[in-house]
Order: C-alpha cells, then structure tokens, then sequence
C-alpha cells in the first residue's frame, strides 16, 4: 500500500475513533440529564407552590388569618413561590400534591384525615418535597406516630408567655446566619416532649436564663427548650419552629426572613 493510502486509512481510522468517542460521551451526558430530572436536587423541575394547611382540630388561633397573608406576601416578595392556604383534608391525595414543592402545617388536635390522606402526605415528603410546621404543628397528630417521626417531636404545654431570649444554636446554618447570636421576642413559649434529638438539627433554642423555671408545668429536659431545627424523612426536608403565637411575631422581619429561608430550603431552591 502507498503511503497515501496509509494516511487516508489512518485519518479515517482516526476519525471514526472520535465519532464513537463523541456518541459514547453524548450517551452518558443523556443518562446523567435523566438521573438529575429525577433527583430531588434537582426542583427546578417541581412546581414552586406551597400548600399551607391550617386546619383546626383542637385550639384555633387568631393569628392564622394574618398568617396567610404574610405568607402569601413572602411568596410575592421573593418571587420563589406561591402560597395556597386550604383547610381541606381532600387536598391530601397524590394527584394534588404533585402540584406541590412543599406543605406548612399551622394545625391542632386529630385532624379528619383518611389512612389514604395520610399516606399521601408521607409518600410526597419521603419521595424529596419539603414539609415546615409553625407554631401548634407540634400540638397536632398525637395518635398517629409516624407523624411524630415527621416533625421531630410534640407540643408539651407553654409554661411561659412572655418576652423571652433566644439563642441561635447553629449560626452557620443558612436558614438562621442572619441572625444576632442572641435575640429578644415575645411569645408564647412551647417546651417539647418525645424530641428526636439525634435526628433534627436545633437552629434556635430558649436561653433558660430569660425564663423562670419554678414556674409550673415546667418540664426540663436534656436536650433543653429546641424552638426551631431541620430534619430529613426519606428524601425530604422538615422544618419545624415552636414560635408564630403572637400577631407581632409575624409581622416582624426577622420570622418573616427565617419563614422565607426555610421554605427555599425544603423546596431545595436554596436559600
């Protein structure tokens, strides 16, 4: 053979081998695009809507009408989400809840939900939505354990209603670094029983100091006064605090940056 034809053998060789290489690497870029479209990481496949859920069993708070206005000003404001408030059980089916990133409880007592509505809520977090709880959350559900196992603990009365401090348990935690180390609120107080403490992650606690402890019902406990952690339940992301009692609470910009981070987070969008 020539050596022209050598060359034209081996440029053709040559070219085949970078077509093949270039079909392989296209194959392998088409296989990771699929794996994060399905990967929770991923929400900017999700829908950005929250359903705040605010039905009341128990004890019904003034304050959830405000709630849902701040909420829903929050979302405008960020321009990250949107907020539907129901008090509807049946809105706790698989087909709806796909239209959801995230659900927020603001509840009470033993909500009227099916074993199915129940089922549904679990399967939508564990499958990498978000879950936030405000506030009564906690006082929500006592017959039901795996929602115990959602939210991370229960409601174990509030022996204090007063201006309180709060101490920020994890400043590096994005959810809270904006804040002083140390803050003032008044609110009504909750103390938390069955905590999974291993399991979530305090982002603020109750600096005893600023409290009396004689005062009754008080229930100390080693792992303190958590108002505020994160925890994971399958693939999903819970968020939970014990404030939100007092109007002025939610009116201040300090909750409202807090409310707003979490929710990013669970949707996975940041903050």
């Amino acid at each position: 053979m020539s050596p022209n034809g050598r060359i034209l053998i081996r440029a053709w060789f040559d070219a085949a081998t970078i077509i093949a290489r270039a079909a392989i690497q296209g194959a392998l870029w088409i296989a990771l695009a699929a794996a994060s479209a399905a990967s929770p990481a991923h929400a900017e496949h999700w829908p950005n809507r929250i359903l705040y859920f605010t039905h009341s069993a128990g004890y019904r708070h003034e304050v959830i009408a405000t709630s849902q206005a701040v909420l829903a000003q929050l979302g405008e404001n960020s321009r990250a989400f949107r907020v539907t408030a129901t008090e509807d059980v049946a809105a706790f089916t698989a087909e709806n809840l796909r239209h959801y990133a995230a659900v927020m409880f603001f509840t009470t007592g033993e909500l009227p939900m099916s074993d199915a509505q129940k089922a549904a809520l679990l399967a939508f977090v564990r499958s990498g939505r978000g879950f936030l709880g405000v506030h009564s959350a906690t006082d929500t559900f006592y017959m039901w354990p795996e929602y115990q196992k959602l939210i991370g603990g229960y409601f174990n009365e509030h022996p204090w209603h007063q201006k309180v401090t709060i101490e920020v348990a994890d400043p590096g935690n994005p959810l809270v670094a904006f804040l002083a180390p140390s803050f003032a609120v008044d609110d009504e107080i909750y103390q938390i029983r069955d905590f999974d403490a291993q399991g979530s992650r305090i982002l603020l606690r109750l600096d005893p100091a600023s409290v009396d402890l004689d005062a009754p019902n008080v229930h100390r406990q080693d792992y303190g006064w958590p108002l505020a952690w994160t925890r994971s339940f399958g693939r999903g992301r819970v968020f939970y605090t014990a404030l939100g009692h007092e109007e002025a609470v939610w009116r201040d910009p300090r909750y409202q940056q807090m409310l707003t981070n979490a929710i990013l987070w669970t949707m996975r969008r940041g903050p």
